[in-house]
């Protein structure tokens, strides 16, 4: 397979990327994850773009270094310069959700900062392995090793940014939570005094429901409508000190 065959294959890489047939054999049609490819005098890396929310493809970033040392990045740049400005992006989206989620109080914004926030994260982990094994191979070059070392700060930035969405959303649904089972204890107080006043009440409604109905009442009972009513509610008395005594030890 000749060169310029190879360079259609490999459609990630840019066009006057001429990098050395063991970098080539090493690569496929597809970008994949973020690494370091060392060949026998060239290496490329391979970093990925700040991750798209919903968007599970990732555009691949990729600087090669050349046989005499010195790196070229994408868009025809010399250096690790656009790999700096990569980090930057990064670092603005990390700063926009910070600070998002200090002054938002809807769990629909929280949800999205934890859906994008994820993938930051572990792309910013990915990435970091990488430079973890690019600075070997070029150990006195200190660009590297500062992008590495910031790599380590955002990374870390990003995982907190992810916990702290999290947690946030957590704590807001115990709220929640706390604030319906307050609701459904005031609502079970509520109830249980509607049940006292009904159960007070309930012999006396059932005596003046038996002796209203059209029947003639026997003459004896006529002149006793205060003992009735006594009795009637001597008996709700009961009932109501016998239920809301049990109630309350319940409670206790």
């Amino acid at each position: 397979m000749t060169g310029m065959t190879v360079r259609k294959v490999i459609r990630f890489l840019p066009e006057d990327f001429e990098i050395e047939e063991s970098l080539r054999d090493q690569l496929s049609s597809r970008s994949g994850t973020q690494r370091f490819l060392a060949g026998d005098h060239e290496a490329l890396l391979i970093v990925h773009e700040v991750p798209e929310p919903k968007i599970p493809e990732r555009d691949a970033l990729v600087f090669w270094r050349r046989a005499d040392g010195t790196w070229r990045g994408p868009a025809d740049s010399e250096g690790l310069k656009e790999m700096s400005r990569l980090f930057d992006r990064y670092q603005s989206v990390i700063d926009k959700y910070e600070a998002l989620l200090e002054e938002t109080e809807e769990v629909t914004q929280v949800f999205e900062i934890i859906r994008h926030a994820a993938p930051i994260a572990r792309s910013m982990r990915n990435m970091l392995a990488a430079l973890e094994a690019a600075v070997p191979a070029d150990e006195e070059n200190r660009t590297l090793i500062g992008l590495r070392d910031r790599v380590r700060e955002m990374q870390r930035a990003a995982e907190l940014l992810y916990h702290d969405s999290k947690l946030t959303l957590e704590f807001w649904q115990a709220e929640s939570a706390e604030e319906h089972q307050q609701a459904a204890e005031r609502l079970n107080s509520i109830a249980f005094r509607l049940n006292l006043m009904a159960g007070f009440f309930l012999p006396l409604v059932a005596v003046a429901g038996l002796l209203g109905m059209n029947v003639e009442i026997p003459g004896f009972l006529q002149p006793g409508f205060w003992v009735i009513l006594g009795a009637g509610l001597l008996l709700g008395a009961i009932v109501l000190f016998v239920v809301g005594w049990e109630g309350l030890r319940r409670k206790k």
